[in-house]
């Protein structure tokens, strides 16, 4: 005979739990980056920064780029990096997942900022690579943007959850539950 458990909800209800707040933490995330004084403040700013570290990264590899803004150009080629571009949208997706998953605030604030930072380690080098395929291979850049380092960043960001939620999310605590 097993004792019931009251306080644990089911795995079915624990995965409602989660894909409501989940939702909700992603509706909230994007209403707050998309309001223009957000936006005005923050996001582009942001995305100024990730042109100039892009830029310095093609200027290392002998590139010859300049920003402007959120532009980089050069004699061959020019790109404007837009929302969506920046990174922020994937970090948007992986954190409401880490802050909708039940695991220790510590844990989760842990994940946050690995997880950011792995993201935006991804975006540059997608950005860089997107600059050098639209300066020497123009006939591949639609499609490397749109199909290939869209859906890569996107499944980064969901492999990284899944990854931080196997592996770091567990508490260190042994499970006293009764039961299965």
């Amino acid at each position: 005979m097993k004792a019931a458990d009251t306080a644990s909800p089911s795995p079915r209800r624990r995965s409602l739990l989660f894909l409501a707040r989940f939702f909700a933490l992603l509706v909230v995330f994007y209403a707050v980056v998309a309001w223009n004084p957000v936006n005005d403040a923050a996001v582009v700013p942001f995305t100024a920064g990730i042109a100039r570290v892009s830029a310095a990264v093609l200027n290392a590899f002998g590139e010859e780029v300049s920003v402007a803004g959120t532009e980089i150009h050069s004699d061959k080629f020019a790109v404007q990096i837009e929302n969506g571009c920046n990174g922020i949208e994937a970090a948007l997706l992986f954190g409401s997942a880490v802050l909708a998953f039940p695991a220790p605030w510590r844990r989760r604030l842990l994940g946050l900022v690995a997880g950011f930072a792995a993201i935006q380690a991804l975006n540059l080098v997608r950005v860089v690579s997107l600059f050098w395929i639209g300066a020497h291979r123009p006939a591949l850049f639609s499609s490397s943007h749109t199909v290939l380092w869209q859906s890569a960043v996107v499944l980064a960001s969901v492999l990284l959850f899944l990854l931080w939620a196997a592996r770091f999310a567990k508490d260190d605590e042994p499970d006293t539950r009764h039961g299965a």
